[in-house]
């Protein structure tokens, strides 16, 4: 955190499911679901700076819309109407994260506003008050207001920490060159007549127990049981994953980035080389998993 009188800046991690399932659909068309989400090392950094005569946000990828569609945006609107805070805001965003990929980067960003502007304003608020505006963004949103290792519930509001998880579990990210709509993928989902549900109480064990081998091979994302059939590069890069020495791939989120888990840092480096050089063009990112953001 870099902290000045009228400016904060603050690095916010993306994120991976380590399994994802989907449990129900409310009335209102919200999916209820059931998330082992796990902050990685791979950051943006966003600046909020007061301003003298409006609102406004800029971002290092001109690739970004940047008006009132932005989550930031979303963010900075929501927070200045539950607070009543009267000053203009100027955001800024070094992006990092990948955009469409199943990381959160958009959640963890507009996260990242509501932490600055709490501590840029000294609001007297507490986390559950926070999460309660958070969720209403989004689903990843709340949980993006911590990081670390959580059980993520319901529509994204309830949360529980998990203990167990080794922070330094070594862990390789690709993206391909494809973009994902997650409302689409939701759509399709909600077609689909047959989904395997991973059991979800036998990982939590595992992940508690720090039995990540045993866990890695129970992984599951009922997501990708709709994103792998039309993007058959998922399971390519399970596969040339797990032949590269991780010992559990899977897809993140609703996709198309794919994760594989190794049992060593060194493992994991060898491995980034070989899938560097093996797909020109695609984001590749040796990481970690790391601890609390906030």
């Amino acid at each position: 955190m870099q902290n000045r009188e009228n400016e904060i800046t603050y690095r916010v991690p993306a994120k991976i499911n380590l399994f994802l399932d989907i449990t129900g659909r409310r009335e209102d068309g919200y999916h209820l679901v059931k998330m082992l989400m796990q902050t990685v090392s791979l950051y943006d950094r966003v600046t909020v700076t007061r301003s003298q005569d409006r609102d406004s946000m800029t971002c290092s990828n001109p690739d970004l819309s940047t008006d009132e569609s932005n989550l930031c945006w979303k963010a900075l609107q929501a927070m200045k109407d539950h607070f009543n805070l009267d000053h203009f805001y100027q955001i800024h965003l070094d992006k990092s994260i990948p955009m469409a990929a199943g990381l959160a980067g958009g959640s963890a960003d507009a996260a990242a506003v509501i932490r600055c502007l709490e501590k840029l304003e000294n609001l007297e608020t507490s986390d559950r008050e926070l999460e309660e505006l958070a969720v209403g963004l989004g689903a990843d949103i709340p949980y993006c207001l911590h990081g670390g290792s959580m059980l993520s519930e319901g529509i994204g509001e309830i949360l529980t920490p998990v203990e167990g998880l080794p922070l330094n579990e070594a862990v390789l990210l690709i993206k391909p060159p494809i973009d994902v709509s997650t409302r689409d993928v939701y759509r399709a989902y909600d077609s689909c007549r047959e989904i395997r549900h991973p059991d979800t109480e036998f990982l939590l064990n595992k992940a508690e127990a720090g039995s990540m081998q045993s866990f890695a091979q129970h992984m599951g994302n009922v997501l990708e049981e709709v994103t792998a059939p039309r993007y058959p590069v998922i399971s390519e890069l399970e596969t040339a994953l797990r032949k590269e020495g991780a010992y559990g791939a899977m897809m993140s989120g609703s996709g198309p980035t794919v994760f594989g888990l190794f049992a060593s840092k060194e493992k994991m480096r060898a491995a980034e080389e070989t899938m560097k050089s093996r797909y020109p063009g695609y984001e590749i990112f040796g990481l970690h998993f790391t601890g609390r953001t906030w």
